[in-house]
């Protein structure tokens, strides 16, 4: 018995997938099937709507989004083959972008054979990239609050000791001798500051987490073999870690890795 190929394209948003289906003879075209709503049970029946004929096997493309990874673990949940597509195999001149035309484009796309599919992490490097990149808003967080109070502070004509530069214990000193006499304008640099002071608590326990994961982790052995290079300390290590994923996973020797890496074959996103 042979086996019929259904290659579908799935356009992903927030609450709805729009779905279109390339059937495997390329001299067919492209049909676009309609929209399903965005969960776990609405995509379980597009799957047994798909197959219910047990000469059909399907392969499924979407997006890399906002959306993530959960649909791709759905899909493999339910023995379904499932790529996530670089967007910027998607990029082009098309002025008119609907769910609809996206659906479709990338069902012949898929089918052709002309998109690159992306590095999926396993969820628990997912979590780990999740903690990194967490940590990395909580220093953009206070970089913003440490500007703020430099302009309210320049707006006041309010300038630090000559000598003592910006952001240094003398700095952090000089300010807690700062008072103002409007009670506005004093409340107004107490929250800068208590911003700021937030912000740095923030980053430590995402850095206290790191060095727990450099002993607990699912990449432990990674992070630790990474700081054993000179100049790498805990912060870059994990960033590495949790960007490279389970190598082993990824790359089945190393001229393979060379092969895939040198072609740009596998991306992260």
């Amino acid at each position: 018995m042979s086996i019929t190929i259904k290659y579908v394209g799935l356009d992903v948003s927030k609450e709805k997938i729009a779905v279109a289906i390339a059937p495997e003879n390329r001299n067919e075209p492209v049909r676009f099937h309609g929209v399903i709503s965005h969960t776990k049970e609405a995509v379980r029946k597009l799957v047994n709507q798909l197959m219910k004929d047990d000469d059909v096997k399907l392969s499924i493309c979407y997006e890399a989004g906002p959306t993530g990874f959960v649909l791709y673990r759905w899909l493999l949940e339910m023995y379904v083959e499932c790529g996530v597509i670089a967007p910027t195999d998607l990029e082009g001149n098309t002025r008119i972008k609907t769910d609809k035309r996206d659906a479709v484009r990338l069902a012949r796309l898929w089918r052709a054979n002309e998109l690159t599919e992306i590095y999926v992490p396993r969820p628990e490097d997912e979590a780990l990239r999740d903690l990194v990149r967490a940590r990395e808003d909580a220093v953009q967080d206070r970089n913003r609050h440490k500007q703020r109070l430099t302009k309210f502070l320049l707006r006041h004509q309010i300038h630090p000791p000559k000598g003592v530069r910006v952001w240094t214990q003398p700095y952090e000193n000089w300010l807690d001798t700062l008072r103002f006499s409007r009670c506005c304008e004093d409340m107004v640099f107490q929250e800068y500051r208590n911003s700021i002071q937030e912000a740095t608590n923030r980053i430590r326990r995402y850095e206290a987490e790191m060095e727990k994961q450099t002993s607990e982790g699912c990449q432990a052995t990674m992070i630790q073999a990474l700081q054993g290079l000179h100049g790498v300390a805990l912060i870059t290590a994990v960033t590495v870690a949790s960007e490279l994923g389970h190598i082993a996973g990824r790359f089945a020797s190393p001229q393979r890795t060379h092969e895939l890496c040198g072609a740009g074959a596998i991306r992260t996103f």
